[in-house]
């Protein structure tokens, strides 16, 4: 989610905003990555990952993080803009994602439609998500994932801590 620099990151000290703590990154942190190809060839920004304390009920596992994308060129004021995102996410989720992805193909068939026109691609996949989406809940309640999760760590780190 895009993080306006005025919006406050909150955490157990406190509440930052997102210029503040990005205005404090190390060199180190910042990595040249592309994007994607665009018009032009490859897209190039800046780009830096900071771990924020968890604040959150949302149980043990889960961590916060707060990326930022710099420009390479400066803009008519002689700044590199910087856009902010917030992400908070299960460690180690990007295999679920791709796991859910793949469950949603096969199980509600979420790759199985024509593009003739918009509005039929986008009703047969918000159907789709919406099915796998139930499905998914449903799993989640279950009384037997419900007990396996009855318990949940109480640890909240208390600094950010940059990807170097």
């Amino acid at each position: 989610m895009a993080v306006p620099t005025s919006a406050p990151i909150v955490s157990v000290s406190g509440s930052w905003r997102a210029d503040q703590v990005v205005a404090d990154a190390p060199p180190e942190a910042w990595k040249r990555l592309s994007c994607g190809e665009g018009a032009k060839g490859p897209r190039l920004f800046d780009w830096a990952v900071a771990t924020l304390p968890t604040v959150s009920d949302a149980g043990a596992g889960w961590r916060r993080w707060l990326m930022a994308r710099r420009s390479l060129t400066r803009n008519t004021k002689g700044e590199r803009e910087v856009a902010y995102y917030l992400c908070g996410a299960p460690v180690g989720a990007r295999w679920a994602v791709e796991d859910c992805f793949q469950t949603a193909k096969t199980e509600v068939g979420l790759d199985q439609y024509q593009v003739r026109r918009y509005e039929g691609w986008y009703r047969h996949t918000t159907l789709a998500m919406l099915a796998h989406t139930y499905l998914a809940v449903t799993a989640a309640v279950s009384p037997k994932v419900l007990t396996a999760a009855s318990f949940h760590s109480r640890s909240v780190k208390s600094s950010i801590s940059w990807h170097t």
